[in-house]
């Protein structure tokens, strides 16, 4: 996944923009932005890439997205047949961190709304919408300029007042995750993303990258705090999470399609990473899907 910087600034000369999009299948790019992005899916399901973080994502959900941070909205295959009536709907609102002064939010009044926007740095996902966050979020694009930017604090305000969120990058991505003229950590992220499944180490990395194999631990480490066999194994994780929210697949048959050789070590990695395991961790996620 090659990662895109996009252009979401408002054509309209507004600070913020809201567009209700509904395509066959969603824009399958793996992209970054200055805006942050607030995604209400009303239809589609797929797999949700934010960061490090992969899961699995369905209608009904809602996301917010720091600036910079790289995310994608995969649809599933059967959003890709032409024969297939599916369709992608979604409410999509683009904003600068400033987009209501530079001092606004500095404001104690405004002070919850100021840690929600920082903790988006790692995306979050909301869950239990009350009808007055889903009424606000529909209508948002047949309000004026004025109400529009009122309701958007009201929805701001109670998102960062909800107990019903789950944050879903690690911190340790996004504190390293820099668009430089080397791009030597952005071709590191792409080659895991797209070979974690198969059973890569350090040093086939090390290669792609032209690395001395110790060197190149030796910097992972410093600028990811943690070996580089631990984000691999947290990117795998964060895929097998994905196919047991799916439910399509054994337990056994999602541990080797994650990138492990062997069930035990899954279980392992798993528990280490998440605390419990899969199975458990089905079992308590399923009821919010």
């Amino acid at each position: 996944m090659r990662l895109h910087l996009l252009d979401r600034s408002s054509i309209d000369n507004t600070s913020i923009t809201v567009s209700h999009n509904c395509y066959p299948h969603f824009l399958k790019i793996w992209h970054f932005h200055e805006e942050l992005e607030l995604v209400y899916i009303l239809k589609s399901s797929g797999t949700r890439f934010i960061g490090d973080h992969i899961g699995k994502f369905d209608r009904g959900e809602l996301v917010l997205i720091g600036k910079n941070v790289p995310h994608m909205w995969l649809n599933d295959d059967s959003y890709f047949d032409k024969e297939n009536p599916l369709e992608a709907e979604a409410v999509a609102i683009h904003f600068k961190e400033n987009f209501a002064g530079q001092t606004f939010f500095a404001l104690p009044e405004m002070s919850a709304i100021s840690k929600l926007l920082a903790k988006a740095s790692q995306g979050i996902r909301f869950f239990d919408l009350t009808d007055t966050l889903k009424n606000n979020l529909l209508n948002l694009s047949n309000y004026n300029d004025g109400i529009r930017f009122l309701r958007i604090l009201e929805i701001l305000l109670e998102l960062a007042q909800t107990e019903s969120f789950e944050i879903l990058s690690s911190n340790g991505f996004i504190n390293t995750f820099h668009k430089t003229a080397d791009d030597k950590m952005n071709n590191i992220y792409e080659f895991v993303f797209n070979n974690f499944h198969n059973a890569i180490s350090a040093k086939d990395v090390a290669n792609h990258i032209h690395m001395n194999p110790s060197a190149f631990s030796r910097f992972f480490k410093n600028t990811h705090r943690k070996p580089f066999t631990r984000f691999l194994n947290e990117i795998r994780v964060g895929f097998a999470c994905k196919l047991l929210l799916e439910d399509k697949e054994s337990i056994t048959h999602i541990a080797f399609i994650s990138g492990f050789g062997n069930i035990s070590n899954f279980n392992r990695q798993f528990k280490l990473i998440k605390g419990e395991t899969p199975r458990s961790y089905l079992k308590r996620h399923q009821k919010h899907f």
